[in-house]
């Protein structure tokens, strides 16, 4: 899949392999037995999964062939304009003798099924931002143990707390373990802000055209800066990246010269505290 960064590029849809993979285990599991083996799905917490695969053993009938063929041909048809790379296979493998049983690999799907993943809600303030989103980021299981990770963002602390909560039931009710750890604070926009001004009217000064300047769903510095020191105000800016957090990753190199000629103009006249 193409992945991607799981604030910035939560709004676009796309595909989540952990997801994907879920979903065609709990239409097998409709009409058959599925013992689940292993699961190893996703990487980062902070980036969307691209890969997902998991080892199963079931009787292989029409039906739950027809099942697996079925969900497979939906998700292609949901996905043609967003995933043109999307491969889903069922391949034959070596059987193990340690595997879940029916109904521990049916409370899996489940509670992975019920996992929220994507957007929760769109800043009403700011068009188009995304406010508060999940990441189901990463789900391994292996002789035995099993790990979910999930990456919860929000720019209201209340939100993200709320949206935790949810899924932490979840998993609560398949008695399951959850830490919450790695906590972001939220850094809501500031339209008043003096050095937002200063930074605008440097850049114009520069470069000769305006910038555009944009609240990002994202885990940044500031927000950790700004719990620490409240009321300080503060901007966000950097050379131009692409596929952050994923294996194409890169910068713009050009775009890294700009940056230092722009950071060092605007710490010639920070306005006072």
């Amino acid at each position: 899949l193409n992945g991607g960064h799981s604030g910035m590029d939560i709004i676009k849809g796309l595909g989540n392999a952990n997801k994907m993979m879920t979903r065609l285990l709990d239409a097998m599991q409709k009409v058959g037995h599925v013992h689940i083996e292993s699961i190893h799905g996703g990487s980062l917490r902070n980036a969307i999964p691209r890969e997902a695969n998991t080892i199963i053993s079931f009787m292989k009938t029409d039906e739950i062939m027809d099942q697996f063929n079925r969900c497979k041909a939906a998700i292609h048809d949901e996905y043609k304009s967003l995933e043109t790379k999307l491969d889903i296979s069922l391949t034959d493998t070596t059987a193990s003798k340690l595997v879940l049983s029916a109904s521990e690999s049916r409370n899996l799907v489940f509670t992975l099924l019920g996992i929220h993943n994507g957007v929760y809600r769109m800043s009403p303030d700011i068009s188009d931002l995304v406010e508060t989103s999940n990441n189901l980021a990463r789900v391994t299981l292996e002789e035995g143990y099993l790990q979910i990770a999930c990456l919860t963002r929000s720019s209201v602390d209340s939100s993200k707390t709320d949206l935790a909560s949810s899924i932490s039931a979840v998993m609560k009710l398949a008695e399951m373990k959850v830490t919450l750890s790695g906590d972001y604070p939220g850094w809501q926009p500031n339209t008043n802000s003096a050095i937002l001004e200063i930074a605008k009217a440097k850049y114009e000064t520069l470069f000769d055209h305006e910038p555009r300047v944009v609240a990002c769903h994202a885990g940044l510095e500031c927000g950790i800066l700004g719990e620490r020191y409240p009321g300080l105000d503060m901007i966000s800016f950097g050379p131009n990246i692409r596929g952050a957090h994923s294996p194409d990753e890169h910068v713009e190199i050009p775009s890294v010269q700009k940056f230092w000629k722009y950071l060092l103009d605007i710490l010639k006249d920070i306005p006072k505290a």
